[in-house]
C-alpha cells in the first residue's frame, strides 16, 4: 500500500468513533477526500458524502462504509467513584474485562481500566471463567470518590478499548476498528481511483454514521441520495483461523480478495458487474452466500425509494468485534481498484433493473 493511503488508513484507525459519536472520524475522512472529490457535504447526524462528478448521461454509483465502531458508556458514576458501563452496539462481555480504556469527555480522554478480580481470588466461584455482563463491569479511573470522578467524567460519555494500530507480519494489520474504518477507507480511495481514471460514472464516495446501533445512517443516505447502485462496504468473516466455528460455513480467506456477497439483498445484476469488472481487471473475488439479510447497511439502502440495487462488497476480517481485529491491506487494495473498475467498466449502464 501506497505511504499516503496507509498514513489515512492509521489515521482513521488511531480515531475513536463510537456509534453516536463519529464525528472525530468523520473529521478526518473529510480532510482527506476533499483533496480530489468535487464537492463534499454532511447532514444533520454527520453522515458524509463525496462526489466526483461524471458525464450527465451516466449512472450514479455510490460507495460506502460506515465510520462507527462498537464501544461503552458511561452508565452510572457510584459512591466510591467508580464507572459503571452500558454497551454501544454490540460490544463483546468477554473481550473488556481487564482491558485499558479511554473516556472521551468534552475535556478530552480519561485514561481507566475494567476491573477484574485476580484468578487466585476467582477460583472460589462456582464458574470462575464467566464473564460478567457489560452492565456488570466497571472502570477504575483512579478516583478516590464520586466527587472527584464526576469532576472528570459523566454519564453518557462513550468509552473505547486503548488498542494501538500493529503491523504483523507481511500485508497484514491488526487494531481495534477495522469494522469499519477499512469501508470508508476503501470508500474514499475507490473515488479517488475513479476520477483519477476520468470515469463517466458519477461516483459517490459515502461515509455513515450509526450502522452498528441499526444501519441508522444508511437509512438517511438511501433516501437522501437515491444512486442508481449502492455497494456497502463492510468487514466479513475470515473463516482461515482456529478459532473460527466448525459448524459456521464459509470459504473466506485473508489475503485472497474482497468477497462479493450473493442472495437476498445483494441485486444480481450489480453483482453479475462487479464480478465481471473483477474478470476483466484481473483481481481476484471471493463469494460469500448471503440467503437471508448481509448485516451491513445495504440492507437499509436497497428497500429505500421503491428499491435501490445493493450489494454487499466484504473484506476479509479476523476476530471481528474485538480490540484485535486482523486485515490484509493487499485486500483493502484490491476492493479499491475494483470499486474503480466497476464505476470505468459501468460508465454506460442506463439502469441496474433485472430483465423479466
Amino acid at each position: 500500500m501506497e505511504d499516503a493511503p496507509r498514513a489515512f488508513l492509521d489515521d482513521l484507525l488511531s480515531t475513536a468513533s463510537p456509534s453516536g459519536f463519529e464525528t472525530a472520524a468523520q473529521s478526518v475522512w473529510l480532510e482527506y477526500v476533499s483533496a480530489f472529490a468535487d464537492d463534499v457535504t454532511t447532514d444533520a447526524y454527520g453522515n458524509a458524502v463525496a462526489v466526483y462528478e461524471g458525464d450527465e448521461a451516466g449512472p450514479e454509483l455510490a460507495f460506502a462504509g460506515h465510520a462507527d465502531e462498537i464501544g461503552l458508556m458511561v452508565a452510572e458514576i457510584d459512591d466510591d467513584g467508580f464507572v459503571r458501563l452500558t454497551p454501544i452496539g454490540g460490544a463483546d462481555r468477554t473481550v473488556s474485562l481487564g482491558r485499558h480504556v479511554r473516556i472521551h469527555t468534552d475535556d478530552g480522554p480519561v485514561n481507566g481500566v475494567v476491573g477484574q478480580a485476580a484468578i487466585h481470588l476467582r477460583m472460589t466461584q462456582d464458574d470462575p471463567d464467566a464473564p460478567k455482563d457489560i452492565g456488570e463491569q466497571y472502570v477504575d479511573i483512579g478516583a478516590e470518590s464520586e466527587e472527584e470522578a464526576r469532576e472528570l467524567v459523566e454519564v453518557g460519555d462513550p468509552i473505547t478499548i486503548a488498542e494501538a494500530v500493529d503491523d504483523l507480519q507481511g500485508t497484514r494489520v491488526a487494531a481495534r476498528g477495522m469494522d469499519n474504518r477499512i469501508g470508508i477507507w476503501t470508500a474514499a480511495e475507490a473515488l479517488r481511483r475513479a476520477a483519477d481514471r476520468g470515469v463517466d460514472a458519477t461516483v459517490y464516495a459515502v461515509s455513515t454514521v450509526q450502522e452498528e446501533v441499526g444501519l441508522n445512517g444508511a437509512e438517511m443516505v438511501g433516501f437522501d441520495l437515491d444512486p442508481d447502485a449502492y455497494v456497502a462496504i463492510d468487514v466479513t468473516h475470515a473463516t482461515d483461523h482456529p478459532v473460527h466455528p466448525g459448524d459456521t460455513p464459509g470459504e473466506v480467506e485473508l489475503g485472497s480478495g474482497p468477497v462479493v456477497a450473493r442472495g437476498a439483498t445483494n441485486h444480481v445484476e450489480l453483482v453479475r458487474a462487479v464480478r465481471d469488472a473483477a474478470g476483466e481487471a484481473d483481481i481476484d473475488v471471493q463469494l460469500q452466500a448471503n440467503g437471508i439479510r448481509t448485516g451491513t447497511d445495504a440492507d437499509a439502502v436497497f428497500t429505500q425509494r421503491g428499491g435501490i440495487p445493493a450489494m454487499n462488497l466484504g473484506v476479509p476480517n479476523r476476530y471481528m468485534h474485538t480490540p484485535a481485529e486482523i486485515i490484509d491491506t493487499g485486500d483493502l487494495d484490491a476492493a479499491a481498484d475494483l470499486l474503480a473498475a466497476v464505476a470505468d467498466s459501468e460508465s454506460d449502464r442506463e439502469d441496474f433493473r433485472v430483465d423479466l
